[in-house]
């Protein structure tokens, strides 16, 4: 029970959730390899912090918005792990029984 209303609750979540970060992940890779293996000033690549960072937004949004990334990409994260059962009970009891039933074959 508790699976599905996480998969409905991820389901709602990850397409507001997926934009910031992809701009943030590209956005800060393209700044480190632009500044390491291209070369590039940090005049030039200055504009890829400022996106990166959410400058854009002012100071009195910023920080709302880094936090609610934030709780976003948590909130993914914890209901992904949960729906995967990489934790649960379940799993355990699927790997003794598989045992049991190859042993008694």
């Amino acid at each position: 029970m508790i699976k599905q209303k996480f998969r409905q609750l991820h389901r709602i979540v990850a397409p507001i959730v997926f934009l910031p970060l992809f701009v943030t992940v590209i956005t800060g890779v393209a700044y480190r390899l632009g500044r390491n293996w291209f070369g590039l000033s940090k005049d030039q690549a200055h504009i890829l912090m400022v996106i990166h960072e959410a400058e854009y937004l002012g100071n009195e949004i910023k920080p709302f918005y880094v936090l609610l990334t934030g709780i976003g990409l948590i909130w993914m994260l914890v209901t992904g792990i949960v729906m995967s059962g990489l934790f649960g009970k379940n799993k355990r009891k699927q790997k003794i029984n598989s045992k049991v039933n190859v042993t008694e074959s």
